[in-house]
């Protein structure tokens, strides 16, 4: 019985994919690069060949060689809404459903949608799109993904608050990777063609910094082509004899140290396309009535952001560390175990050393790697 129900759930899922639009992202460094004139390019060479396209939103920033290439297009209304006072924009979901186009470009992924909004977030609508069976181009920088905020977070200027799952850029169809050399994009924003040039000493000083730039393209390179390697992989004959990958780390409640061993662990299962788990052993210390009340808000916060990067939460109760994160590697048949570099004081470095050394003891009996991330 349980093999006809998988079997049955697996030819639903084949359905729904078949039914499902195709995606594909323009990927930038950042703002500037020229994702949006690209799409509009591609948008005037499908309606050439026939393909009914429409604009259901695009982000110009009045510049020149993107307006331009709006003219000829047919673009959708936005919708209107109220907020606070003001008569604001934004993409109508609702429209586009309703017209049903065959491709649709939908601009900004990484939006935060105006309050009163079908959905919070844009990347719901183009996911709404697709589940509709509409094909959508979009376009996001990369250091909107959640997953790499743990990389980005502490060398950027500027913070990143409008943020991306990892699994929306996995679910595209195709990625490109809109390309510029550092040099050339800073001499775009000092002519003026990126900001106005009220703007351009604010953004030098701020976002606009090599060292950030560089960082940047070389994310968004390896992004492009991890997503092509597990593209290329998924398309092979998927070898039998070959032990799925499992990932498990391990967290405290520390709130800042466990987002980012949870943001770099899906990194890693996300690439393996692994599944992958997150393990915290509530000690007694810890349990419910003694924990402090913002570290209960950092654990609930730190769940939240492994559900949503793909992962599962597993919480267990004990006072022996070791054995409690061995016992849930077994029984979860993990294959690679991820847990966090200690920062505590000299006096919790050897407490947590023994812990340390005694879980490295009963890690030797299985067959299980161990990932120390810093």
């Amino acid at each position: 019985m349980e093999e006809q129900r998988k079997s049955a759930e697996h030819f639903l899922e084949l359905i729904k994919q078949s039914r499902r639009g195709k995606f594909k992202i323009y990927l930038g460094m950042c703002a500037g690069v020229g994702k949006t004139y690209r799409m509009l390019q591609e948008s005037h060479n499908l309606l050439r060949n026939g393909i009914d396209v429409q604009i259901a939103y695009v982000e110009t920033h009045n510049r020149e060689e993107t307006l331009a290439l709006l003219a000829g297009l047919p673009l959708l209304p936005r919708k209107k809404i109220y907020y606070k006072g003001n008569e604001l924009e934004d993409l109508d979901v609702d429209l586009v459903l309703q017209n049903h186009p065959e491709v649709v470009v939908v601009d900004e992924l990484a939006h935060t949608n105006v309050p009163g909004s079908k959905n919070e977030k844009r990347w719901q609508d183009v996911m709404e799109l697709l589940d509709a069976g509409i094909n959508v181009i979009s376009a996001v920088n990369i250091q909107h993904l959640e997953g790499l905020q743990a990389e980005v977070g502490d060398l950027l200027s500027v913070p990143v608050y409008e943020r991306i799952p990892d699994r929306v850029i996995q679910s595209a169809d195709e990625i490109v990777f809109v390309d510029i050399s550092v040099e050339d994009l800073l001499g775009r924003l000092k002519e003026g063609k990126i900001y106005s040039k009220d703007k351009i000493d604010t953004a030098l000083k701020n976002f606009f910094q090599s060292e950030q730039l560089l960082l940047l393209r070389e994310l968004a390179l390896k992004e492009v082509a991890v997503h092509a390697i597990k593209k290329h992989e998924k398309e092979k004959k998927p070898d039998s004899k070959r032990k799925a990958e499992r990932f498990m780390v391990c967290v405290g409640s520390d709130e800042k140290k466990a987002k980012n061993l949870i943001r770099r662990t899906a990194r890693l299962a996300n690439f393996y396309q692994a599944d992958w788990f997150v393990l915290y052993i509530q000690t007694p210390k810890e349990s419910t009535n003694k924990i402090p009340l913002d570290k209960q808000r950092y654990l609930i916060n730190n769940f939240k952001l492994a559900t949503e990067l793909g992962g599962q939460v597993i919480q267990v109760q004990g006072k022996d560390v070791p054995a409690n994160i061995v016992d849930q590697v077994l029984r979860m048949e993990i294959t690679t175990l991820c847990i966090g570099r200690p920062y505590w004081p000299f006096l919790r470095i050897l407490w947590s050393m023994g812990i340390f050394r005694r879980l490295l003891k009963k890690l030797e009996k299985i067959q299980v790697d161990l990932i120390i991330l810093s």
